[in-house]
């Protein structure tokens, strides 16, 4: 047991007909150290106990145990503060990092339970730009996440690859396109004949209606409309494939909108034998009018499919197929009234699990300039802005180390490194500016000043000739207040891991490693580590090991590759 698990095991002892877990979980590791290294707050027992929160800590704290491990119970109006022996805490904590190495932090909470993904999702002949970012990062490092507690991620990237927009880049193709242009310049090509389009649909509006013929040969199976899909299909994804690589991203299935063409008739059917599908003005809908929602739109005037046929059908396969325990949207935050729709209808069906059903969503990234478009061409390639980063970088590196070993690619996981670290640093929620200079400054809370951090680290044992830690330490050497707040850090960890799953907030693992970086860099200027006497030598030298395990630890969870050297 840890020592929470300790002190919540006393405390339950102590609190009448006390539940455990939530015990566990109300206990909280003070910011200021003199009030101690865990404290328990009576505030919520007063209901239940009817007594006034102090009195309520006083009574808790003289009928308990002192569990093992703890010097010293203190009462401070209404916390329980608890004070750990400082070289059993730590000699616990870092022989954990010792005994897991990488795997530290990581649990079974999840163990036989399945989640379902699905992230990114960028729409097939358009380009891989900025806006996509935050869903792909986000949703990698949830996967990732998930996975290192004990669930069984499934990661889907569910393309937009069928709909209206093929009808319009076919137009395009046959009224302005060239093979050889397509060819040479991919889907920078397709992405200007598609801007085309619109401009000059704006002057003629027959151009959308001829448009809606192509869709309609495609959907008939038309071996002209049908080949020329799947070639701007396989253009799109050589695209998209180069930039996952660079981001260290790999998804378990790349079905997307046209896998579910021939799916979508039997959940029609169950909507109306439910009796669920009305007619509105020619459209099939299901009211949601008592729900205070407008209506999900099922089926458009002329019998075609439309966003939530697609995702109620998608939903139905996945629990088909993978039986998952939650299935996780990730997209931006004005979609959410259409998950609310269509989960509803999920629910209307009468499917229990339509409560497992999650959107995760997340605020708009921009230039500082306003939201980005495809269609007026205002895009700014995802591929131009991990380039820019990585030259930044190149140019940093250049100037800091020029000596430096293998540069190019320390500058690729430095560069992209700082992209994604930028968009995971805050909640969600918040909106991103992108900003080269700001994510690429090594002394802010940065993903350079991380990865600079556990460079640092992996210098100081490799002059120190450690490659693995020496279990022969005398852990009681480090009582100063730099190492305890290190290892108060790394202790923490694993519970970070599973409160971001809970709360779909990857930045809690990010704000966690800085915390970490910043504690280890306290450490560092406050202690000699090469030249102390031996064996505060060794000791130093393992919670050195310790930090740069957890760190890499962290950021591999993030997607962000950590460099030995920078």
């Amino acid at each position: 047991m840890d020592f929470k698990e300790r002190i919540a095991e006393a405390l339950s002892k102590a609190i009448a007909d006390a539940d455990k877990n939530e015990i566990y979980s109300s206990i909280e590791i003070p910011s200021d150290l003199s009030k101690g290294d865990f404290a328990f707050p009576c505030f919520k027992l007063a209901k239940v106990l009817r007594k006034a929160p102090p009195l309520i800590a006083k009574e808790i704290s003289e009928k308990m145990d002192k569990p093992d491990g703890i010097e010293k119970i203190e009462v401070v109006n209404a916390y329980i503060n608890f004070y750990a022996d400082k070289s059993v805490f730590i000699k616990e904590i870092l022989v954990r990092v010792f005994e897991r190495k990488e795997e530290y932090g990581k649990s079974d909470y999840g163990k036989g339970k399945n989640i379902v993904i699905d992230y990114s999702s960028p729409n097939v002949a358009k380009p891989f730009h900025i806006g996509h970012l935050r869903s792909t990062v986000i949703g990698n490092a949830l996967y990732n996440i998930f996975n290192a507690i004990g669930y069984k991620s499934v990661g889907i990237n569910h393309l937009g690859d069928w709909g209206t927009q093929f009808g319009k880049l076919i137009v395009a193709y046959k009224k302005w396109g060239d093979k050889e242009a397509v060819e040479r310049d991919d889907i920078k090509e397709l992405s200007r004949i598609y801007v085309k389009f619109h401009e000059e649909a704006k002057e003629n509006p027959a151009l959308d209606e001829e448009a809606r013929g192509w869709l309609v040969k495609m959907q008939q199976g038309d071996n002209e409309a049908l080949d020329l899909w799947r070639w701007f299909v396989d253009i799109s994804m050589k695209e998209f494939n180069r930039i996952y690589g660079r981001l260290n991203i790999k998804f378990d299935s790349y079905k997307g909108e046209s896998f579910y063409n021939d799916k979508m008739a039997a959940v029609v059917d169950e909507i109306k034998e439910k009796g669920l599908l009305t007619e509105s003005e020619g459209a099939r809908i299901v009211d949601l009018s008592e729900f205070n929602m407008p209506p999900c739109l099922i089926l458009r005037r002329d019998g075609g499919t439309l966003y939530p046929t697609r995702d109620i059908s998608a939903a139905i396969y996945r629990k088909k197929t993978y039986d998952f325990d939650k299935c996780v949207y990730i997209t931006a935050l004005d979609q959410n009234l259409h998950f609310a729709q269509w989960f509803k209808v999920i629910e209307l069906l009468g499917y229990e699990w339509s409560g497992d059903l999650v959107h995760v969503p997340f605020g708009l990234v921009s230039l500082g300039d306003g939201k980005l478009s495809t269609r007026s061409g205002h895009v700014v390639l995802m591929e131009d802005i991990l380039n820019s980063a990585v030259e930044k970088a190149a140019t940093i590196i250049e100037e800091k180390n020029p000596n430096l070993d293998n540069k190019k690619k320390i500058a690729e996981d430095v560069g992209i490194g700082a992209v994604i670290f930028n968009d995971l640093y805050n909640s969600r929620i918040k909106n991103v500016v992108f900003d080269l200079g700001k994510m690429l400054n090594f002394d802010g809370e940065t993903g350079p000043y991380v990865q600079y951090t556990h460079a640092r680290a992996c210098s100081v044992l490799r002059k120190a000739g450690v490659s693995d830690v020496d279990f022969d330490i005398d852990f009681s050497l480090l009582r100063d207040e730099a190492s305890v707040d290190v290892c108060r850090v790394l202790s923490e960890y694993p519970e970070k891991l599973i409160e971001a799953s809970e709360k779909y907030e990857p930045y809690i693992v990010t704000r966690h490693i800085i915390a970490l970086c910043q504690a280890f860099n306290k450490f560092y200027h406050d202690n000699s580590i090469l030249g102390s006497d031996t064996e505060l030598r060794k000791a130093r030298i393992a919670l050195t090991y310790a930090v740069k395990t957890v760190i890499y630890s962290g950021l591999s969870i993030l997607g962000i590759n950590a460099p030995r050297e920078m």
